[in-house]
């Protein structure tokens, strides 16, 4: 492994220091509070009855995903969506990232005509908020899913396996795993990825903000992906176990 300065000194493979805080808010059927590095995000599942308009009487359920950032969550002051009078393309984008990922490991039909709606909040941000807000998410909805099968109300829970998710990136040249803001401000390439527990992908988005990138990068990102999100599998599980 290459030696390179990173501001929180780690190798370049590794993540930032992660925390899963099951049960964070006592009132939502899934609830977790994840911590990467500086990074926390609040996450939350509610689950519904009835599902949107064009899915009912289908016998099938729903997955989607809100996302927002408290005022100072960053470094100044960012005003709230609402006083805009709009959400951002960025929060639409980020939403819609979450909402599609988190429906890749749920059975639908096994779900029945509910809807989850899985509320990301970001605290305090310093990179990977969106990739952050997956792994987190995955585990609140995994825990509001078992809340179901507790109650009676399903036989199995729907959720097929888990999912998460790391940024990667180049800075300076080199390939660097789970970059913080700092590091991410100055990239040369940007990537997120979400990975299932069994290897396949869900979402790659790799862009150059200068110059390209090769294919042989390409790949060494992945590879310091997978391992990234491989780790992340296992703090999830470990989680899930002790529900505390």
């Amino acid at each position: 492994m290459p030696e390179v300065f990173r501001p929180d000194h780690r190798l370049a493979d590794a993540l930032r220091p992660i925390r899963l805080t099951p049960n964070f808010v006592a009132t939502a059927e899934g609830s977790v509070l994840i911590e990467a590095g500086n990074t926390r995000v609040l996450c939350n599942a509610t689950i519904e009855q009835g599902v949107p308009g064009w899915l009912r009487n289908s016998g099938r359920g729903w997955v989607t995903a809100e996302y927002g950032m408290l005022p100072r969550a960053t470094l100044t002051r960012t005003p709230r969506e609402s006083e805009r009078g709009k959400i951002g393309g960025r929060t639409h984008e980020i939403q819609r990232l979450i909402g599609r990922s988190l429906r890749a490991v749920v059975d639908m039909k096994a779900l029945g005509e509910r809807t989850i709606i899985l509320d990301c909040d970001v605290l305090q941000a310093d990179g990977g908020t969106r990739t952050a807000a997956i792994t987190g998410a995955a585990v609140a909805l995994a825990m509001a899913l078992d809340k179901l099968v507790a109650a009676g109300t399903l036989k199995a829970s729907p959720l097929r396996q888990m999912i998460a998710a790391t940024s990667v990136g180049i800075v300076d040249s080199n390939i660097l795993l789970d970059l913080c803001y700092e590091e991410d401000s100055r990239a040369e390439v940007d990537m997120n990825v979400v990975m299932l527990a069994d290897g396949g992908l869900v979402e790659t988005q790799a862009t150059a903000e200068k110059g390209s990138y090769t294919r042989k990068q390409l790949g060494e990102m992945l590879d310091y992906a997978e391992k990234g999100i491989r780790e992340l599998l296992d703090v999830q599980r470990a989680t899930l176990q002790s529900g505390t």
